[in-house]
């Protein structure tokens, strides 16, 4: 089966900034009490009584794996989990202590000028992050599977007629995003704020982004205001809220951590991963997951957009990918629109 490299990629690096916003969510209080057994479970994971099941996915080029595990009898009766191992980026502060206590290299192959070699790390500088969904469901399995993957061909009619009732029937909880905006949560990780109730927000960085190197720089800026669940609720009424976070947010990077705002990718995602509305801020140099186009929207070009049509993400037709097992993709199929 064929894998989409962007999807695996953004599946790979984004699990940590979903795990408690869509697996706890989807299913209301119930998930949530699902969520919590398992963070408690994990956070004594026996890892060495691991048996692997399968390969569910995996990246050669982003250097991440996907596994199904079952924890032997003794330790978990047998229970499974999906156990995600991603080599992390080099930091260049340990790049000179490499190189100096770690000279002995094993030629792989050499031509001309161009030789190859392997160079065997120690542990403190070969991390691999990883990171445990246990006890494991059905449906994380099949979240975690690779899947072949459709694209949508959205119309203002589709998402009124389609995707909006499937959004209002489902339980996508979003309170761990009020839970940042009351400062209940997370207040410490806050880069900066515009406090404004309509026009305002938060930046913060996402939790894909370690924030021990700048090349990989990743954050997010959160609406204070209510309701707009994603691009197809934006009119030219949001423009002040967008200016404010294109403006501010370049602003606030390029202070806390010198980066111009010309170097930033500032975009929005459609279908986003919750319906709140969010912009995401990332270095440009960084092939950030979800920047493929056919679901990332550049604020500018939004911003843009509404200058020339006040309702033009009420008509437009949006392009999107689904995956095979998602629920939103069956009810295209039944309207015939795939």
């Amino acid at each position: 089966m064929r894998s989409n490299p962007s999807l695996d990629r953004e599946m790979a690096e984004s699990f940590t900034a979903k795990r408690k916003r869509e697996d706890g969510g989807e299913n209301g209080a119930t998930a949530t009490q699902e969520e919590n057994a398992a963070a408690a479970a994990a956070a004594s994971f026996p890892l060495a009584g691991i048996t692997i099941r399968k390969v569910l996915r995996e990246s050669a080029r982003d250097k991440s794996i996907f596994l199904h595990g079952q924890v032997n009898s003794t330790s978990g009766d047998g229970m499974d989990a999906v156990v995600i191992l991603e080599k992390i980026p080099f930091q260049e502060e340990n790049i000179a202590e490499l190189l100096k206590r770690h000279t002995k290299l094993q030629l792989l192959m050499s031509n001309d000028i161009y030789s190859t070699y392997h160079l065997q790390l120690p542990p403190e500088l070969n991390e691999i992050k990883t990171t445990v969904v246990y006890p494991a469901t059905e449906k994380h399995l099949q979240k975690y599977l690779r899947q072949e993957v459709y694209l949508i061909q959205e119309t203002g009619e589709d998402y009124k007629n389609i995707t909006l009732p499937f959004i209002q029937s489902q339980s996508f909880s979003i309170q761990w995003v009020y839970n940042i905006l009351e400062k209940k949560a997370e207040a410490d990780r806050i880069i900066y704020e515009n406090m404004d109730p309509v026009n305002g927000f938060v930046l913060i960085p996402d939790f894909k982004w370690n924030q021990k190197q700048l090349d990989d720089l990743y954050l997010i800026a959160i609406c204070h205001c209510r309701g707009i669940k994603s691009l197809r609720d934006l009119t030219a009424a949001h423009l002040p809220l967008l200016r404010n976070i294109s403006q501010e947010g370049k602003e606030a990077i390029a202070k806390r951590f010198g980066i111009a705002g010309s170097q930033l990718r500032i975009f929005l995602h459609y279908q986003p991963s919750y319906y709140h509305l969010h912009v995401h801020f990332t270095a440009l140099s960084y092939e950030a997951p979800g920047c493929a186009v056919e679901r990332a929207h550049l604020l500018s070009d939004v911003i843009s957009n509404l200058e020339l049509d006040p309702q033009y993400y009420e008509k437009c037709t949006l392009t999107f990918a689904l995956r095979a097992d998602e629920a939103l993709l069956k009810k295209f199929q039944e309207a015939g629109r795939v």
